[in-house]
């Protein structure tokens, strides 16, 4: 169902935080917030992400205002940047608050080399990345498993790669929730849904889908950079894939089963798109165990695109090279926590946690400073490295958002510029660009995307995290 868009009455708390009160709309349960200067604000309002995040705050058992993060942009239901907590006694969970990319995340590899020792390597390297990280729309790779693999993988995320060398503990130490939810379910993800994943681990995908090798171009905070082993002038790799088309069938499936749950607990909605169930009901838990199993496939996944991109950098440059871990963070997902005294289950629809120095989940590493957060640009834009701050968990439930967003549809950034005008660009500008056709470029240019200094300055100067290091492309290999 499609519904108008509207106007809605707002304020602007402070300068990063717009809100739509409770009574805009008879049917809101609690107020709706977003995070966003004047020119971001702008840009928000013009599609359907104030309405969508209006329908988010009407929903059963959700517990403190909807949100919506500085890169928001219209989603299937709810908003792509949306967080929103629901209680787990008595709220729902949603596939729609999730997203059909269940953990598409992001993670950061820090090389050690400066970029000028690796600079004349940079066509070779990404020449050996394309045959080593397989891209594309149902693409399959080299690390086919049985059904027995796969289920370990769906209960076990990064750790079932451990013993097949494809992952370190250090690795696990360094992704969000150790690369495995606990809640996970293998017998709940359909057979259609493991037939699409067994071949797909190891592989990007499309759209917005990346493996960027890109250099340190500023530090803004010496001592949190230290602790990454970011220093300004190295090579350092990002990598942005999720669930692939195993995560794609596990959403395809629970929405199509909400509708029965709805209509027998009462549930009405004013966009079906928000499809949910009763998180304690058996097809909410269904769903949750669902939702885990394919957020291990994709912490997987990312782990062995990882060795991967560590045996390319050994074929180019020798095996003295080593990539760690800097860490990996995880956006689409519905995560049961703990804030105070309550258990929420948390969405974060295209947004990340941006967990602070004291929280007990940042890694030891980390503690003092903060959880790395990352906010990846668009191929010619620059990438962020932030971390988390304490004060975030009060404002954003510990959120933060995962990228600058997009600022025009796909259709809108083929007609704007053609895809062999993007890559000419690109070239000119010294980036390699590999993997992706004229079409995907277009779709993919920077222009399409909100920007992201803007973005990521509204972040840091609303706490919800602090910048780190500023990114720059120097190779690009897209899906």
């Amino acid at each position: 169902m499609t519904t108008a868009r509207r106007t809605y009455p707002c304020a602007r708390l402070h300068g990063q935080l717009v809100e739509i009160p409770r009574t805009a709309r008879e049917d809101m349960r609690v107020a709706a917030r977003i995070f966003a200067d004047d020119g971001l604000w702008d840009q928000i309002r013009h599609d359907r992400t104030v309405e969508q995040l209006v329908n988010v705050a009407t929903l059963p058992g959700i517990e403190a205002p909807a949100l919506a993060m500085p890169d928001a942009h219209e989603g299937y239901g709810f908003p792509v940047g949306g967080v929103a907590a629901f209680r787990a006694t008595d709220g729902i969970i949603s596939p729609g608050g999730v997203g059909y990319d269940i953990n598409c995340g992001v993670r950061l590899l820090a090389s050690g080399i400066p970029m000028a020792d690796l600079r004349p390597h940079v066509g070779a390297l990404m020449h050996e990345l394309s045959r080593a990280v397989p891209s594309g729309t149902g693409q399959g790779g080299r690390l086919v498993v049985d059904r027995t693999a796969l289920d370990r993988v769906l209960a076990e995320g990064s750790g079932a790669l451990l013993e097949r060398g494809l992952a370190t503990l250090d690795d696990l130490a360094h992704t969000e929730a150790g690369g495995a939810l606990p809640g996970a379910d293998p017998d709940a993800v359909s057979d259609r849904a493991k037939q699409r994943g067994h071949d797909q681990l190891g592989t990007l995908g499309s759209g917005n889908h990346f493996v960027e090798v890109q250099e340190v171009a500023d530090v803004m905070d010496e001592a949190a950079a230290a602790a990454m082993a970011l220093r300004p002038g190295d090579c350092v790799v990002l990598i942005h894939t999720g669930s692939r088309g195993l995560g794609h069938q596990v959403c395809t499936d629970y929405v199509r089963a909400m509708d029965a749950v709805m209509r027998r607990e009462g549930i009405h909605l004013p966009d079906r798109e928000l499809a949910c169930a009763p998180f304690r009901s058996p097809e909410g838990r269904r769903y949750f165990g669902a939702m885990c199993a394919a957020a291990n496939f994709a912490f997987a996944n990312r782990q062995a695109i990882t060795h991967a991109i560590r045996a390319s950098f050994h074929a180019v440059l020798g095996d003295h090279v080593a990539l760690t871990l800097v860490y990996d963070v995880a956006h689409n997902m519905a995560k049961l926590e703990t804030h105070g005294n309550r258990q929420l289950v948390v969405h974060r629809k295209g947004a990340t946690r941006a967990f602070g120095p004291s929280h007990p989940e940042t890694p030891s590493r980390y503690r003092g400073i903060g959880q790395p957060v990352l906010i990846p640009g668009s191929m010619g834009t620059a990438s962020y490295v932030l971390v988390g701050t304490d004060e975030a968990l009060d404002r954003s439930f510990g959120s933060c958002c995962h990228g600058a967003g997009r600022a025009m549809s796909r259709h809108a950034a083929r007609a704007a510029q053609a895809g062999a005008e993007v890559r000419r660009a690109l070239t000119a500008r010294g980036i390699t660009v590999t993997g992706a056709g004229n079409r995907e470029l277009a779709e993919e240019a920077p222009q399409a995307y909100k920007d992201v200094e803007r973005v990521v300055r509204v972040v840091h100067d609303a706490g919800l995290a602090r910048k780190v290091a500023r990114l720059v492309p120097v190779g690009v290999l897209k899906g």
